[in-house]
């Protein structure tokens, strides 16, 4: 008993606090276009129609230093700065350039988000809980993030808190640093409320109310201001000082193992690349077997020094943790690059990571293995898709269903099999091995409305039949629709002769339906005089006046 209860003591002891990075780059937009674009320069404004006017959205340090500002008129500021460079902002652009720019810091933390709380592109967020030992601490971590990134040629400051709210306000309203769990109150108290991340109008209406400071909200009584300025502003202060959680997406997938390589000269050849990826893949495999597990999607990721991310990603059709098969996989892949693979100035770091990871027993490697012609067939089908792409490789999936253009589909061959249960699970009767895309119609002649086929007509060209056997028939699958039985409508009654009594309407039963265009087929096997096999069916009964259809539906070998 007495273990029970320490147990969970001992548990939260262990698990640690999370701590967050936030990078704040206030003039990413004009550094991003000055450092793609070198007809650029300084000083350089974005501007945007805005209420039939064109106002700047963007500024770059040296023109702010010029006195313009966000929100200035594009006029006043051409007669402020006359050298001033203006383009006209194109924010799809700068938003998917900034969420590449993120992926690229995945390199430091796996969990990356991009902040949309204040503006679109300009804050990043890292989660690095349990990260910071691999750079030597937090402040090393932090230098080095901001070092590289100020190397490049992008204006940013930084901070590391126990909460996003508070990293955001010390990154964005103090200087670049670092901030414990004891310091978090006496660092975000002294800062403006508009680090809380609070609306123009919050802010406006609190200014008005000589609430200037986050410590004099934090000790406002709370019911008035859920009143006033409802749940949202206390939830962000809540959330800055730490008594609410705030998660965040990130924007890759959480891969919870992976290798990764660090290089003190970045690599640029893909031969170097796929040498790196077959170490990687042995070093996963190891963990893997640890755990006894294998996985079936397998990511690389290849980190190059001008802040871009390559990523390449290969399917198993089998769980696997095979190196030489995961190295083929992505050597195969390689080779649909051909000229799109460019290491621009070099990778500095390559990731392989495993996901779709589920129990896999322990297998004989070696001489004495015996995979079978199974898993040989599914290794080959795993290259061939990788090489030609997952939509090239098709196999047959079987459907629980006797009509025989919906009894089976073309799926990728690396999904799994998932068969309908049922789906070929009876005597199957005789079928060609080639269906026709669509059926088509052929003329029959037969002894009797109602007998064996004697001869045929299709395309034009006529066949005498020698044999043939059935019928085979096949109904419509009734459970696909909810309507009602659609009968023959009973030929009308005659008309009475003179002086004898009118005949009652025949009785029609009230039976469901499966669709109302869906008849019966009778199917036959039928050879000509030269041996061909062809494979017809009647669709439908014979009528007064109306003669059932005949289709061709598939051929013998």
């Amino acid at each position: 008993m007495q273990h029970s209860l320490l147990s969970p003591v001992i548990q939260a002891a262990t698990v640690p606090a999370r701590r967050f990075l936030v990078l704040f780059l206030p003039t990413w937009p004009t550094d991003f276009l000055k450092r793609h674009d070198g007809q650029l320069k300084a000083p350089l404004a974005l501007y945007e129609r805005i209420k039939g006017g064109l106002r700047l959205v963007a500024v770059d340090a040296e023109a702010a230093g010029k006195g313009l500002s966000v929100g200035q008129n594009l006029a006043d500021a051409r007669a402020m700065v006359p050298e001033l460079t203006v383009r006209e902002i194109d924010r799809p652009m700068l938003e998917a350039a900034f969420a590449d720019f993120a992926d690229w810091h995945s390199n430091a933390s796996p969990l990356v988000a991009v902040m949309t709380d204040i503006a679109g592109s300009g804050d990043l967020v890292l989660d690095i809980t349990g990260v910071a030992h691999l750079f030597t601490g937090e402040r090393a971590m932090l230098a080095m993030l901001l070092t590289r990134l100020r190397d490049l040629g992008y204006t940013v400051c930084g901070a590391v808190a126990p909460t996003i709210g508070a990293a955001w306000a010390v990154s964005h309203f103090s200087r670049s640093q670092v901030v414990g769990p004891a310091a978090l109150e006496p660092m975000l108290d002294p800062l403006p409320v508009a680090a809380l991340r609070l609306s123009s109008a919050q802010i406006s209406a609190l200014t008005q109310m000589g609430l200037k400071s986050a410590g004099q909200l934090r000790l406002r009584e709370r019911k008035g201001l859920q009143a006033r300025f409802g749940v949202a502003l206390l939830q962000r202060l809540d959330q800055a000082y730490g008594v609410l959680e705030e998660r965040m997406t990130p924007r890759l997938p959480l891969a919870e193992r992976h290798a990764e390589r660090r290089f003190a000269d970045p690599i640029g050849l893909m031969d170097d690349v796929l040498m790196t990826t077959h170490d990687l893949a042995i070093q996963l495999a190891i963990r893997l077997d640890s755990e006894g597990l294998g996985g079936q999607a397998f990511h690389l990721f290849l980190y190059r020094v001008d802040h871009k991310v390559m990523t390449l990603s290969v399917n198993s059709a089998r769980l696997t943790r095979d190196p030489e098969h995961i190295t083929k996989l992505f050597s195969n892949r390689s080779e649909r690059l051909a000229g799109e693979y460019d290491a621009g100035f070099g990778i500095d770091m390559i990731r392989l990571a495993v996901s779709s990871v589920a129990p896999l027993d322990a297998v004989q490697l070696g001489a004495f293995a015996h995979g079978g012609v199974a898993e040989d067939l599914d290794r080959l089908n795993d290259r061939m898709s990788s090489r030609l792409g997952s939509l090239a490789v098709l196999k047959t999936h079987m459907v629980a269903s006797h009509i025989p253009e919906r009894a089976a589909r073309l799926v990728p061959a690396l999904v799994a099999n998932t068969d309908q249960p049922g789906a070929g699970g009876w005597p199957q009767p005789v079928r060609p091995l080639r269906l026709l895309p669509i059926p088509e119609m052929v003329a029959i002649n037969a002894e009797v409305p109602e007998g064996l086929p004697a001869s045929m007509i299709w395309r034009r060209q006529s066949y005498k039949i020698e044999k043939a056997s059935g019928p085979e028939r096949l109904g419509a699958e009734w459970w696909r629709s909810n309507q009602r039985l659609e009968l023959v409508p009973p030929e009308p009654p005659r008309q009475p002769e003179p002086g004898k009594k009118a005949e009652p309407p025949p009785y029609v039963p009230e039976l469901l339906l499966f669709h109302p265009d869906a008849e019966t087929r009778d199917y036959y096997v039928v050879e000509d005089k030269e041996g061909r096999r062809f494979w017809i069916y009647r669709h439908g009964f014979h009528r007064r006046g109306e003669p059932a259809k005949w289709y061709l539906h598939g051929i013998f070998s």
